[in-house]
């Protein structure tokens, strides 16, 4: 009885001084989700607050072929935002939104970044001489964040340039100078 006891006593012991998992990465995660999904619906209404939601420190990475720099600053974000709100309209189309944990790249455990992916479509309203054309455009993007849960770095992956040419850019038939409707001598 006296070996049992002890068995159960070190065993009770062992189980009793195992540390804490450490959850903060996904309680990270789990905060830095309401933030991302509170940008989505900032930018699909076309009042996103930056200052609340991206540190001043703030880079988004530039993913375009052919880009004049890999970078953009706060502030050339924001602006960058303006002028496509200007000329476009985006709705979100994922309903749920979905949100992934992202992994620290030379750690590969759980930082508290958020991966999204995602269907936006994207708008360029009639005007008086043209209809609305829109177009649907699938969206990679990464978030990363600091201690305050601000964004720190923004990284978006799409055909970008795609849609744009897409909407910008009449079509052959659009035109009519489609060689289908040529006669022949």
């Amino acid at each position: 009885m006296k070996h049992l006891l002890t068995i159960f006593c070190l065993t009770f012991l062992f189980i009793a001084c195992q540390p804490a998992p450490d959850n903060s990465a996904n309680e990270a995660f789990e905060e830095n989700s309401k933030t991302v999904l509170a940008v989505l619906e900032g930018f699909q209404n076309e009042n996103l607050d930056h200052q609340a939601y991206y540190a001043t420190y703030f880079v988004g990475t530039v993913t375009g072929f052919g880009a004049d720099k890999d970078s953009l600053s706060l502030d050339e974000f924001i602006e960058s935002d303006k002028q496509n709100w200007k000329i476009l309209d985006f709705k979100l189309l994922d309903d749920p939104v979905v949100l992934l944990p992202g992994v620290n790249a030379e750690t590969k455990m759980a930082d508290g970044s958020v991966r999204y992916y995602g269907d936006w479509e994207v708008t360029l309203p009639a005007t008086d001489s043209t209809e609305a054309k829109s177009g649907v455009l699938k969206i990679y993007s990464s978030f990363d964040f600091n201690e305050e849960g601000k964004i720190i770095n923004e990284v978006g992956y799409g055909d970008f340039t795609g849609i744009m040419q897409y909407l910008m850019f009449a079509d052959d038939d659009d035109n009519g100078d489609n060689d289908d409707d040529a006669t022949e001598e």
